[in-house]
């Protein structure tokens, strides 16, 4: 039996009626493998964010991975450090290091959060920005380490989690920052680091050839998503099968570091909509055809739409991962002559509306070639809420995937 993840980042979403006519982008989108699967899938509902956790794509990640959040989620950042390689020692406190676009007022508490995500800056662009920042800020107690694109990590020895709200910058998009700033006082150092920083880069010649080009430059940086050194049971001896993790972002990597997964790299996997869909997907072969027996291939660019709010392209976001992804992957276990299970879903919703995740449930579909049941016409959050079928607690969801 081989199983396959395929996890839609952010891909459910609400009805509203400024963005597609009142439809939500699953109804949208023309995706005529995942609607055929659906038809003779069990298709339901799953709540992958718990009462009192936030919907972060670790925690609802974990959850569809079959782990409990409250017993092994210890932050997000020090998931994405194991992804860079970083050995944490127990002692350490990591945080993710966005590099953002902030307006150019004089007061950094007044400035706006134009970008996130820099543009989508190049990750040989922001290892310069971050190589900088580590040159002028770093020292004994902090330590900055370059990642992927806009996602960094920045590691405090001795550190506390014990820091208030650290918002993450995605959740701002178009908002004055100082209300989002940390009022606690051990978060008051990292709070100078972001404020030196945006003097340190603001005409940094990575920067200047941004704004020359007409680009969102990568002015500051973006401290959050707190936490100390993670431990997750390995995912085989948890669940009974050998995995590997395919993504573009360090999160899932980390993850699967952590869980002793595979977790190859993949050419052209960028984690937006201008991903390399069969790359990514025929990696996930690759790993079928050496005897990896689940295959979790996840997609981030569903996310990133709705973060910034583009409705078009979260469609259009759906509608690749069905057509360049999907059937690509059916037409191999179709052929491969073993009976296999698909498991398709988001971690969480990212609403256009809100240009944020939120912690309501979420729709799925497992997809049984040796036990087809009676479905549903489309795969839809509607379709999936009518059937009736509701899993309370998300890390169930990979068991009843394995079917144990």
């Amino acid at each position: 039996m081989k199983y396959l993840v395929l996890l839609c980042d952010g891909m459910a979403d609400t009805h509203n009626a400024k963005f597609l006519n009142g439809k939500t982008p699953m109804e949208q989108a023309h995706k005529p493998y995942m609607d055929s699967l659906a038809k003779t899938a069990e298709v339901g509902m799953c709540r992958t964010v718990a009462d009192g956790l936030k919907p972060g794509s670790d925690v609802a990640n974990l959850s569809v991975l079959g782990y409990d959040p409250f017993v092994c989620y210890t932050g997000r950042s020090p998931l994405e450090a194991a992804s860079i390689g970083v050995d944490l020692k127990d002692t350490d406190v990591a945080l993710r290091c966005n590099i953002v676009t902030l307006s150019d007022e004089e007061n950094y508490n007044e400035k706006t959060m134009v970008d996130y995500c820099s543009g989508d800056i190049s990750t040989a662009e922001a290892h310069e920005i971050i190589k900088t920042v580590e040159e002028k800020l770093g020292n004994e107690i902090y330590k900055f380490y370059g990642g992927v694109s806009y996602r960094h990590c920045l590691v405090v020895s001795n550190g506390t989690t014990d820091l208030g709200e650290m918002t993450p910058p995605h959740d701002i998009s178009g908002r004055v920052i100082g209300e989002y700033l940390s009022k606690n006082e051990n978060a008051a150092p990292l709070i100078e680091l972001m404020k030196k920083s945006y003097d340190i880069l603001k005409n940094h010649p990575v920067n200047l050839k941004r704004r020359a080009e007409g680009k969102n430059e990568a002015n500051s940086i973006w401290l959050w998503g707190e936490g100390r050194k993670p431990e997750l049971q390995n995912f085989k001896e948890k669940n009974g099968v050998n995995a590997a993790i395919i993504s573009a972002v360090d999160l899932l990597k980390g993850i699967g570091i952590c869980a002793g997964t595979k977790t190859p790299d993949v050419e052209g996997a960028t984690g937006y909509i201008d991903t390399d869909f069969e790359a990514k997907t025929k990696a996930g072969i690759e790993c079928f055809k050496n005897g990896t027996e689940l295959v979790y291939l996840h997609f981030e660019a569903p996310d990133e739409c709705g973060h910034r709010g583009e409705a078009e392209n979260k469609v259009k976001a759906i509608e690749l991962i069905d057509s360049r992804s999907l059937k690509l992957m059916l037409e191999y276990l179709e052929n491969c002559g073993e009976s296999y299970r698909i498991l398709i879903m988001p971690d969480h919703p990212t609403p256009l509306e809100t240009k944020t995740h939120s912690s309501a449930p979420v729709p799925y579909l497992i997809f049984d070639s040796s036990a087809p049941k009676s479905g549903v016409e489309s795969f839809t959050e509607q379709a999936a809420e009518s059937s009736g079928i509701f899993v309370e607690h998300g890390p169930d969801i990979m068991n009843r995937l394995l079917n144990k």
